[in-house]
This record gives C-alpha cells, sequence and structure tokens, in this order.
C-alpha cells in the first residue's frame, strides 16, 4: 500500500504538485528586480555610439553581431516573466517611436536598482512608486532597403524608385518612358474552372488544336501590346510560349514572386494588380521614366526609376563587405527613417548627450527637497536613476563616469541646460550639444521614461510568483540534430 504524504498547509494545498510559488520582498519582489538589472547590464554596455557589440546566435543558429537592443531581445528569447515586462516595454518604444529601445531598458534597468535601495532601507511598495507618474501621414514602409554584397558602404546610393534582386525574364532588357501593366495571376494560357477531357483522333486534330492555343496566347498578349503596355510584371510563372509572344511584341517581362513586392510596385507606378491576362485600360496601367537590367557587383537588379523625386517609394542601395555588416547598417537606417517619421508627428528636440536627464535629474531632486514625509527618498531616487543614461554613455567612451557626471551638475546648476558628455574626448569633458548639433527626439525621450517608469512600476508591484506545473508530453530528441531527415542509407 502506497505511503500517502499530506501537502504543507497553505497556499501550496491548492495548487497541482510541481507547481512553484514565491512570495514576499526576498523571494519575489528582489528576485523580479534582480533579473530586470540582470537584461538592462546586458544592453547597457552597447547603449551609445561608442557601444560594444553584442554576439547573438538564436535558436535557428543565425548570426547577429549587433549594439541594437532591439534586435538583441527579439533573438535572445527571454523566458524569465518579469524580465519580459521590461522586454515587453522595449518593443512598445519600437513600435511607437521606431528607437530609443536600449534607453528604456538602461532606465528601467536603474528605478528598479533605486527602488531596491529604498526597499532595502524599509520603505514600503507603495511608498516606493509614489512619486512614479501613471501629424505626420509618413509611411516607413516607403522606404524600400535592397542588400547587395560587395564593394563599401560608401558605395551605397539612394534611388527614387524600386530595385529588386531579379533577372528579367524575356530578351528585352531596358525600357525609357514604360507604361507598366501588374498581374497578379501567372503569365500563362487560362486554364477553365472545371475539368474535362479532349478526345484527339488524328495528328491533324491535333496540330488546329496546338494551334488554337498558340493563337489564343498570340491575341492575348496582342490586345495587351496594343494598349500601350511596354512592360509587363507578374507575380505567377511565366509560359515559354507566353515569352515567346512577348518577344515577339517587344514587351519587357519581369516576374515578382512576392505579392508585398508585387503591391509596393503598384504604389511606386501608380498601377492597378489585375487578377487576370486581360488588356488593362489607362487608368489600370502604372508609369515610369525607365525600366532596366542593371548589374551592381555581380548580382543581377531590375530598376524601376523616377527621374522626379516626388515619387512615393525610394529605395536605398546597400552595398557592404558581409551580411552582418549589411543587416547592422540596414538597421541604422532603420532607426534613422523612423526618427523622421517621429518628427512628421512632433517637430520638437532636446539637447542629446545625457543633457536632458542631467537637467531633469536636477530639478527633481530640487522638487524632492520641497516634498515632506517619506515620498522624498522615491523622488530622489528617481532622479539618481536619470543620472544612468549620462553614466553609460561614459562608461561606454572609457572615461570615469562620477568625474563626468559631477562636471555636468556643477554647468547646469549655472544654468547652462545644454550642456552634455563630450564623447569625442579622451578625458572626462563636457561641451554644448546645440551646438555640436547633438539632439534627441522628444518624443522619443518621453515615450522612452514613460514606458521605463511603467514597466518598473509593475516589476514593483508583484509581491508574489505562482507557476503552474509545466505541460506534459513527449520530449524532442536530443542527440543528432538530423534526427527527422530523409537519410539514404
Amino acid at each position: 500500500m502506497a505511503l500517502h504524504v499530506p501537502k504543507a498547509p497553505g497556499f501550496a494545498q491548492m495548487l497541482k504538485e510541481g507547481a512553484k510559488h514565491f512570495s514576499g520582498l526576498e523571494e519575489a519582489v528582489y528576485r523580479n528586480i534582480q533579473a530586470c538589472k540582470e537584461l538592462a547590464q546586458t544592453t547597457r554596455t552597447a547603449y551609445g555610439p561608442n557601444g560594444m557589440n553584442k554576439m547573438v546566435i538564436n535558436h535557428l543558429e543565425k548570426l547577429f553581431v549587433t549594439n541594437d537592443a532591439a534586435t538583441i531581445l527579439r533573438e535572445l528569447e527571454v523566458q524569465h516573466p518579469a524580465a519580459k515586462m521590461i522586454v515587453m516595454a522595449s518593443h512598445m518604444q519600437e513600435q511607437e517611436v521606431g528607437d530609443g529601445t536600449n534607453f528604456v531598458l538602461v532606465f528601467a534597468g536603474a528605478l528598479l536598482e533605486a527602488a531596491e535601495e529604498l526597499l532595502r532601507v524599509g520603505l514600503s511598495v507603495s511608498e516606493a512608486v509614489s512619486i512614479f507618474p501613471d501629424s505626420g501621414h509618413f509611411n516607413v514602409d516607403n522606404i524600400r532597403v535592397c542588400k547587395i554584397l560587395g564593394s563599401g558602404i560608401c558605395s551605397s546610393s539612394v534611388l527614387h524608385g524600386m530595385v529588386f534582386k531579379k533577372e528579367t525574364e524575356g530578351d528585352v532588357t531596358s525600357v525609357k518612358d514604360a507604361k507598366i501593366a501588374v498581374y497578379s495571376c501567372p503569365f500563362d494560357g487560362m486554364i477553365t474552372e472545371t475539368k474535362g477531357t479532349v478526345l484527339i483522333k488524328t495528328a491533324e486534330e491535333l496540330m488546329n488544336f496546338s494551334k488554337g492555343e498558340e493563337n489564343l496566347m498570340d491575341a492575348q498578349v496582342k490586345a495587351i501590346a496594343d494598349t500601350g503596355a511596354n512592360v509587363i510584371v507578374t507575380g505567377g510563372k511565366v509560359a515559354d510560349m507566353a515569352l515567346h509572344y512577348a518577344n515577339k511584341y517587344n514587351i519587357m517581362l519581369v516576374r515578382l514572386n512576392s505579392k508585398w513586392d508585387l503591391r509596393r510596385l503598384c504604389k511606386t507606378v501608380g498601377a492597378t494588380a489585375l487578377p487576370r491576362l486581360t488588356p488593362p485600360v489607362v487608368e489600370e496601367m502604372g508609369h515610369c521614366d525607365s525600366v532596366y537590367l542593371s548589374e551592381v557587383g555581380d548580382t543581377q537588379v531590375v530598376v524601376f526609376k523616377h527621374e522626379k523625386e516626388d515619387g512615393a517609394i525610394s529605395t536605398i542601395v546597400l552595398r557592404g563587405s558581409t551580411d552582418n555588416l549589411m543587416d547592422d547598417v540596414e538597421r541604422a537606417v532603420d532607426d534613422g527613417v523612423n526618427t523622421f517619421k517621429v518628427l512628421t508627428r512632433d517637430k520638437r528636440l532636446v539637447p542629446g548627450g545625457g543633457a536632458t536627464e542631467i537637467e531633469l535629474a536636477k530639478q527633481i531632486t530640487s522638487y524632492g527637497e520641497t516634498c515632506p514625509g517619506l515620498e522624498q527618498y522615491a523622488i530622489k531616487k528617481f532622479a539618481e536613476a536619470l543620472e544612468a543614461i549620462p553614466r553609460a554613455l561614459a562608461e561606454n567612451s572609457g572615461v570615469k563616469a562620477n568625474e563626468v557626471i559631477s562636471k555636468l551638475y556643477a554647468v547646469h546648476q549655472e544654468g547652462n541646460k545644454n550642456v552634455g558628455l563630450d564623447i569625442e574626448a579622451e578625458v572626462p569633458a563636457v561641451k554644448d550639444m546645440l551646438e555640436a548639433g547633438v539632439l534627441d527626439t522628444y518624443l522619443g525621450k518621453y515615450w522612452a521614461i514613460k514606458l521605463a517608469t511603467n514597466a518598473a512600476v509593475t516589476v514593483l508591484r508583484v509581491d508574489q510568483i505562482i507557476m503552474a506545473k509545466p505541460a506534459g508530453g513527449p520530449k524532442p530528441p536530443s542527440g543528432k540534430k538530423d534526427w527527422d531527415d530523409d537519410q539514404n542509407d
């Protein structure tokens, strides 16, 4: 007879066997703070222009060498529930502003570190969080990036229109003043919707059947050519017979496999994608100054080019010696484009280089000194947490952080609000960020502080962690990586 061991009385009694339960300051709050601090510490050294790169290998064994916090977090797949909250705040910053993800992590980590000190001194969680506060139509997708291996970054260029890493299907490789017909269907003879069987009894009938199919295809392509279209873009396969007639009527033929590329091209040239191989009317055709096949490095590309600069979509052709380098430059381009998008919503700018954070810290500290009661400690710690940003910039630049921060405070006390860290100097030095042209977007800073604060408050308000028993089921086989591949023994 099996011996029945009773469960310990209390909360654990209500949970299934194998469930975990943590509560209180030591078990829950400090444990959560520690996880978030470690995550912030990981990306802190990548902050700023002198930040170090991280080498990340994701679950698909793809290698990333980058200092972009959004990419690092996306590929790391953080599992800890509290750290996930900070990651979610960082993702929200990425969606809202498109930049400043590392700021959110560093600042949230500093806030939690400051809160931990207050909790250890004896303040309650509610007193520690008492301070924390609870136009444009630019589409980022309009700036495309085409990465082509070879040459160097300085050989990159901007082109008004679209560039595809494709070859043309037919003999025509260049068209000026292009009139473009776009089809989302294959460039082939029409197939009936119902299945049918054709009985052919003689060779003459076979010849007539083939000839009829050829005549039909000829008539279709001729009808398209008669509308004035000299470029056909198709989203499906191209039949050999259709290709022959396209060459006969001197029509350039381009095949795009991606429906997204097809939609973007329609937007670029002002065309309508047709679902059947019918002659387009004038309103359905797109227009482009030139369409041509070109060779960049050893890569064949098809270019749809507008001579005027008022086109809907532009493409940045990036060149680089390695894929990793081009990926990193693409992320930098993405940040720049997102910054432009933010400026179309709000044109206000604030000084960079830690100037804004030090000025905020100075003013919040002054406000804290006027507040009675225990909340003044939380206010002062919030101000102290803002120092984490210039501190990280200084440490990553290889200068003494304490010396830089004391210099910044001294200059700001004199009323010079725009003075920040001079990262180009080899010694701890400060300079006017407005004169140096180092500026941050107001919205980027606003959302970063707001999201980091909200994430820190959410983590601090958790006083219990309850983890259900993981679901059962067979575990994936370990050992051979190619266990599911077909083996030819």
